[in-house]
């Protein structure tokens, strides 16, 4: 299932050429992810609450294109999970339907102690 967010590009997010600084894209990617899991049915907190922490693993991420000042942007958000213990987002920032930046973000889920436990269903 896809999910997507709308973001506007602030004067904060932007470097001195005034486009988005490329770590501020990290920012969006992790808004995309929470608001994913939120529309699951239950939200990032109440998964922490429940002893659920999803950890980011592994991110390979591209730039294509840069967003600039005052740019309304989407981070689009996909979710499968190739084992019981890796989800994989592929993720994207668009503007207008263009691609600007790619991302696969590897995560994992651990537990109170801080241990590597099998993904529970989002949806629960």
């Amino acid at each position: 299932m896809e999910h997507r967010v709308r973001y506007k590009v602030y004067y904060e997010d932007t470097d001195s050429l005034g486009v988005v600084y490329y770590a501020n894209y990290l920012k969006y990617l992790e808004r995309g992810r929470t608001e994913y899991v939120g529309q699951q049915g239950r939200d990032i907190r109440a998964w922490n609450e429940a002893g659920f922490y999803f950890v980011v693993y592994a991110m390979n991420i591209r730039f294509r294109k840069p967003a600039e000042l005052g740019d309304t942007i989407e981070v689009v958000s996909i979710f499968s999970l190739p084992s019981v213990y890796r989800g994989l987002f592929k993720q994207r920032v668009e503007r207008s339907g263009e691609a600007l930046v790619e991302a696969e973000v590897e995560i994992v889920c651990l537990d109170k102690a801080r241990s590597i436990c099998e993904f529970p269903a989002l949806g629960g």
